[in-house]
């Protein structure tokens, strides 16, 4: 019987000893390495000539990504159009867009991000409730600048947009 007893607290001390010999190393997340995948890039031209005069490319889409540059009232040889009367040049911005979008098939739906530049806050604020047609269901993110000038004095506003299509 004595023996007995001695053996628990033998194993109990072998076990604590050795415990303190092995050493632990902490848990590390494996390492998944992602699948390379090439995403494609496509630029869209909406007035190439005039884009190219001025140097820039009116829509790029990258994956299910698409960003387009600042939308203005301007005719296809780049002159602008509804001059003095801001509405109508909103009007103009927003067609713009809406060709842009449909090319990608988009619509103002899938847009995630509006970001309007003007040099009269308060005629754009006046129109404002215009975008109530533009957006049926939700309205993007975004932020509305009061700017001293645009590309040419006629312009009164442009309208940039991110967007996100979903697969």
């Amino acid at each position: 019987m004595r023996n007995k007893k001695l053996l628990i607290p033998m194993a109990l001390i072998v076990l604590i000893i050795g415990c303190k010999d092995v050493q632990q190393t902490p848990e590390v997340p494996a390492v998944i390495e992602p699948k390379e995948q090439k995403e494609t890039v496509e630029y869209f031209s909406l007035r190439p000539e005039t884009e190219k005069a001025y140097g820039y490319t009116h829509a790029v889409k990258i994956g299910n990504d698409i960003k387009i540059s600042g939308a203005v009232s301007m005719d296809d040889s780049g002159n602008p159009t509804a001059v003095g009367d801001f509405e109508q040049q909103m009007k103009n911005c927003y067609e713009d867009l809406d060709k842009i979008l449909k090319h990608f098939n988009c619509t103002f739906d899938d847009v995630v991000v509006e970001n309007i530049f003007t040099t009269d806050m308060s005629l754009f604020l006046k129109h404002a409730e215009y975008r109530n047609t533009i957006y049926t269901k939700q309205f993007p993110t975004g932020s509305w600048l009061g700017v001293k000038e645009l590309a040419l004095p006629e312009f009164l506003i442009e309208i940039e947009l991110e967007v996100h299509k979903s697969n």
